[in-house]
């Protein structure tokens, strides 16, 4: 459960990161990433904003990202950061494509538990309808054919 958040906050911070042009406009790139911490407000959104500051204040990159590689599922948006960081780089277009394999991950792994899902319920639901089947279409059936048979044809 606690991945599955720290993976949607990844997904909404590569959706920042794609959609919002802040690097380009003349915003810091530690401002820019201390307002997407904030906006987040999780675990991730907080590491992001920590880093941010720190970097901000002169911090190495390698040391104020590691927060945020603390967190389980943001191992590789750290590194994006800090390889941004350190090359001089824009992140943006990395990021966008972290958070499309984070929504696709997610969407695969939705399907595969919707389909165990469907399998899962196959057992109960038979064994619900199984003796129905059986009182309401092949017990007439047997009766029937058991009176013609025992009873001589009634006729």
């Amino acid at each position: 459960m606690v991945e599955a958040r720290t993976q949607a906050e990844v997904e909404h911070a590569g959706w920042a990161f794609g959609h919002v042009d802040g690097w380009t406009t003349g915003d810091s790139k530690a401002g820019f990433l201390a307002a997407v911490g904030e906006a987040l407000d999780g675990p991730v959104g907080q590491a992001l904003a920590r880093g941010a500051a720190e970097v901000r204040l002169g911090g190495e990159p390698a040391e104020a990202w590691r927060r945020l590689a603390a967190q389980p599922g943001a191992e590789a948006l750290a590194r994006l950061l800090e390889r941004a960081d350190v090359s001089g780089l824009p992140a943006a277009a990395p990021v966008a494509r972290l958070a499309a394999d984070v929504r696709a991950d997610r969407s695969r792994t939705a399907t595969a538990r919707a389909r165990r899902a469907a399998v899962m319920v196959t057992a109960p639901v038979g064994l619900c309808f199984l003796p129905a089947f059986i009182t309401v279409g092949v017990l007439p059936v047997v009766i029937g054919l058991a009176g013609g048979v025992l009873g001589g044809g009634g006729g």
